[in-house]
């Protein structure tokens, strides 16, 4: 086989997968900007902002990015895993301790209620005193909504971050196809100007097996 032959062949296969490459990080650069684009435009219907710098009163000890987005708008999925993670929940924990019920969530506080109500009831019919113990529902029954309140939110928001993650990843595919199709490309054309300058003569011995 002639070795320009064997180079043009070569450099028109690396120059249609080049365009093969191209094509594909072009769909994977418009999904990834759909994702940025979309969750930009979803949470910026929230109008949610993060509190400055001068109002945070300890959501920000362990959590440098409360001081980073403060006073800044909740507008893409990096922000919506640090609201969620370092101030909603910070915020929930504070409200768990403070009604003396600390580390609990809005799950376990369900049997904690049911146990007040049966204690209130059974009080209740019993012709006794029974304020305490309802005061100790009513904290129970408006932590819980609070808690189911925030941890719904705080979902919401970890999976705006989640589907924010994949448009990244889109994103980074898209660049190494497009380096990948760049470099095919420039080797493609050497085979091309090689093919033209080699001699016309020049033969590829290929091995033969013996049998």
């Amino acid at each position: 086989m002639k070795r320009r032959t064997l180079d043009i062949a070569f450099s028109i296969g690396g120059a249609l997968f080049a365009v093969l490459l191209l094509v594909l990080g072009l769909v994977l650069k418009d999904q990834a900007d759909f994702a940025t684009t979309y969750v930009r435009d979803q949470l910026s219907l929230q109008k949610i902002t993060f509190t400055p710098e001068e109002g945070l009163k300890g959501e920000q000890d362990d959590a440098p990015c409360l001081i980073e987005f403060a006073g800044t708008a909740l507008d893409s999925g990096k922000k919506a895993e640090c609201y969620a993670n370092e101030y909603i929940a910070y915020h929930l924990g504070e409200s768990a301790k403070n009604a003396g019920y600390e580390g609990e969530t809005y799950a376990t506080l369900g049997p904690i209620r049911s146990g007040l109500n049966a204690d209130l009831k059974a009080a209740t019919e019993a012709g006794q005193d029974t304020e305490e113990l309802q005061a100790k529902v009513d904290s129970v029954t408006s932590l819980r909504e609070t808690m189911f309140k925030g941890e719904t939110l705080r979902g919401l928001l970890l999976t705006t971050f989640g589907f924010s993650i994949f448009g990244d990843r889109a994103d980074t595919a898209a660049l190494v196809c497009f380096l990948a199709a760049a470099l095919l490309l420039l080797l493609s054309i050497a085979g091309f100007a090689h093919a033209l300058l080699s001699h016309k003569g020049d033969k590829v011995v290929l091995p033969v097996k013996k049998g």
